[in-house]
């Protein structure tokens, strides 16, 4: 290379250093997850319990309006964003502490979404107590979704197992 060539390659080599260099200078290390934790958290779609089932296989949302008698469930997927409709006409949970019975969920029908017995996602249960005490220890004793059997599963209300 004569003298005039590596004349003309050094301002390009140069310009191309400092390009690398700045690009590399880098002092912020980006987002920093805020916890060690891998678990995700998963935001139930009308702000109640979760109780999941599984391994982030599906999830019950479990909702109680202050003052009333009636309790709602609603099947959803691992991601708690998509409704899951089941078969399974109706399931139990018994209240394990205080001890006042169990909780007979049965299925809704809505006519908005077509959901009916033995196709929909939504169920409720009616329990006088509830009106004065929606704080409890419960076992969902089974529950069918797509195949999987979930049962035993234990959860605090309103605190929820996840």
């Amino acid at each position: 290379m004569n003298t005039m060539q590596r004349t003309h390659c050094r301002p390009i080599w140069g310009m191309a250093l400092t390009v690398l260099v700045a690009g590399c200078g880098r002092s912020d290390p980006g987002p920093v997850p805020a916890s060690g934790s891998s678990h995700h958290q998963h935001l139930p779609p009308h702000g109640g319990t979760v109780v999941e089932l599984g391994t982030d296989q599906h999830h019950l949302e479990l909702l109680h309006e202050a003052g009333s008698e009636v309790i709602t469930a609603y099947v959803l997927d691992g991601e708690m964003e998509k409704f899951i409709r089941i078969s399974q006409p109706q399931f139990q949970i018994r209240v394990t502490r205080p001890s006042l019975g169990p909780l007979d969920f049965h299925a809704v029908e809505s006519a908005a979404t077509g959901e009916r017995v033995g196709d929909t996602s939504e169920f409720a249960a009616s329990a006088p107590w509830l009106k004065t005490n929606a704080v409890f220890d419960g076992t969902l004793s089974e529950i069918k979704i797509a195949g999987q059997a979930y049962r035993d599963i234990s959860f605090n209300y309103p605190k929820g197992n996840e």
